[in-house]
């Protein structure tokens, strides 16, 4: 067999596409919407790489237009968890064999197809399924997967260099070998990106996988794999199931080959999950690998030296971007006195022109929550705070599910630090402000770190470099991205990679080799070329 030390393709980040009026790609994304809302679709399982239905079919809406059907999805049970742990058993063996460079051909592949011809499809379901605006889907479901799918195949490469020094007569030499078991990706509804990288970074580097999307995602992780498929993704490296988490986990958590669990979703489940774990440890062929990114309750702080401006947009587009589903959203800020007048002006005009409705309509800015669980939750937030004698509702307040899960951009400010909508993750478009004096700006920063059990993301702002010299020490452990004059959302593979600690997760920076490095067991081979044949040393000589 030839072979060779490959340099696969440099990694750069997918160009984002403007839908400008008159753009082309507007033009093809409404074409593609139009296409998608005009039919409903049959969605299966895939194990094995066979499409898969039950007679249990569950339909899937627009969060925006709850009454409108997609199409149905064919739910499933325990044997189909089952099945999916013995087709990713059954393939592992072949794929964990396959030469590097060609998984790495099959992730580039996929990376091309979505940034060419699935790309509008691919925005047209999260825009569909998940209602996010034509930007916000361009971002995730376009650019990012594709930047994830891009860099981690340079990761690898990296990673696979990456070899120990050798004494004379001796070489050393590190080989990467994929989990023993299966990995578990549990993907959340709120990225399309999240949802590919999650089942796709173990099974790049080997490993075969089982994957479980939130039900709300679904419309968009069919389009996946249909991907993944046409990429050349071989039969029971990837298999997609749809069942509650109580079914999946308790088939999984109690197998013998689990071999680590992907996760992305909220700190409670995380938490329940990692107990489980440790429950069975003893079941198992090896210590599973635990990486999980779960929730935020991700701040602003402003120096009294800030530019006004500045603040008040990270506060518009930080909070309010995709409905403030997003596990970086912004849902807590700091304002000093003597700006906040200021801000709030700029923030109550930003939002006066905000437009909301259907992502159909690419003038709207804001569009619907995911679910009615979630809108009932949000609605609940915003009740007490009005019955509240700690709160005023700034701006917002007001919400409406007849047609859709729609949640006006909501701004409460406080005059309790702690005022539950402080401290707690809402995961809706709802930001609460504190107002504290200038000469209590060291105070408030240890205000920040001790009001959240989170520390995901966050941000200061403020043009006085010893200022922010403080800030950033005195938040070191606070947010595991951290922003400087900038809103605290937008990660970009390849620039930040992004995970928090604390009630966050592990940490392990999705978009990095930090991440890869999780998902394989080095072996170390020492070999000695002419090995000794005496067991004396020389110090056992006599004088």
């Amino acid at each position: 067999m030839a072979t060779g030390f490959f340099n696969v393709p440099v990694a750069k980040n997918e160009p984002i596409y403007s839908y400008a009026p008159g753009s082309p790609e507007r033009a093809k994304l409404k074409a593609a919407i139009e296409e998608a809302r005009s039919k409903q679709i049959d969605i299966p399982m895939y194990i094995n790489g066979k499409e898969v239905r039950t007679d249990k079919k569950k339909p899937l809406s627009p969060p925006h237009d709850h009454q409108h059907i997609l199409g149905y999805f064919s739910e499933g049970d325990a044997s189909h968890v089952q099945a999916s742990i013995d087709a990713a058993m059954a393939a592992k063996k072949d794929w964990a064999n396959m030469s590097w460079e060609n998984r790495a051909s099959i992730f580039l592949k996929a990376a091309e197809l979505i940034a060419g011809p699935y790309r509008y499809k691919m925005n047209a379901a999260t825009m569909l399924g998940q209602s996010k605006n034509a930007f916000q889907a361009e971002i995730d479901s376009a650019c990012e997967i594709v930047d994830f799918l891009r860099f981690n195949v340079q990761y690898m490469t990296e990673i696979y260099k990456q070899q120990p020094e050798s004494s004379a007569g001796i070489w050393n030499r590190v080989e990467q070998r994929p989990l023993e078991g299966f990995v578990f990706a549990l993907t959340p509804f709120n990225f399309t990106a999240i949802a590919g990288n999650l089942p796709t970074a173990p099974a790049m580097m080997g490993n075969t996988v089982v994957w479980k999307p939130a039900y709300t995602q679904i419309y968009s992780a069919h389009v996946l794999m249909e991907v993944f498929t046409e990429a050349g993704v071989p039969p029971g490296v990837i298999n997609l199931f749809y069942v509650d988490g109580p079914t999946a986990g308790d088939v999984i958590f109690k197998h013998q080959d689990f071999g680590g669990i992907h996760f992305t979703g909220s700190t409670g489940v995380f938490q329940h999950i990692w107990k489980t774990i440790g429950e069975n440890i003893y079941k198992y062929k090896s210590y599973p690998r635990i990486v999980g990114e779960t929730g935020g309750k991700d701040f602003i702080i402003a120096h009294e030296s800030a530019h006004a401006k500045a603040v008040a947009t990270a506060i518009s587009r930080g909070a309010f971007e995709f409905q403030g589903q997003k596990c970086s959203a912004a849902s807590r800020a700091y304002i000093p006195s003597n700006m906040w007048e200021e801000v709030k002006g700029y923030v109550i005009e930003d939002l006066k022109t905000f437009k909301m409705g259907g992502t159909e309509d690419f003038t709207n800015f804001i569009n619907a929550v995911i679910d009615e669980k979630s809108f009932d939750k949000i609605a609940k937030y915003i009740d007490d705070a009005k019955a509240s004698d700690k709160v005023e509702v700034i701006a917002g307040g007001n919400y409406d599910k007849s047609k859709g899960y729609f949640i006006e951009p909501t701004v409460l400010l406080t005059t309790d630090p702690k005022y539950t909508t402080m401290c707690e993750e809402i995961f809706g478009p709802v930001i609460t402000i504190y107002v504290y004096e200038p000469k209590d700006f060291e105070a408030t920063l240890k205000l920040v770190d001790e009001t959240s059990p989170y520390a995901l993301t966050g941000a200061i702002f403020s043009q006085d470099r010893y200022a922010l010299e403080v800030g950033v020490k005195a938040l070191e452990q606070s947010a595991g991205n951290f922003y400087i004059n900038d809103k605290p959302t937008g990660a970009v593979v390849g620039q930040q990679p992004f995970g928090g600690a604390r009630g966050s997760g592990t940490n392990d920076k999705a978009g990095s080799m930090i991440n890869l490095l999780r998902w394989v067991s080095p072996r170390l081979i020492k070999e000695t070329f002419v090995p000794p044949v005496d067991y004396r040393y020389p110090f056992l000589g006599e004088d």
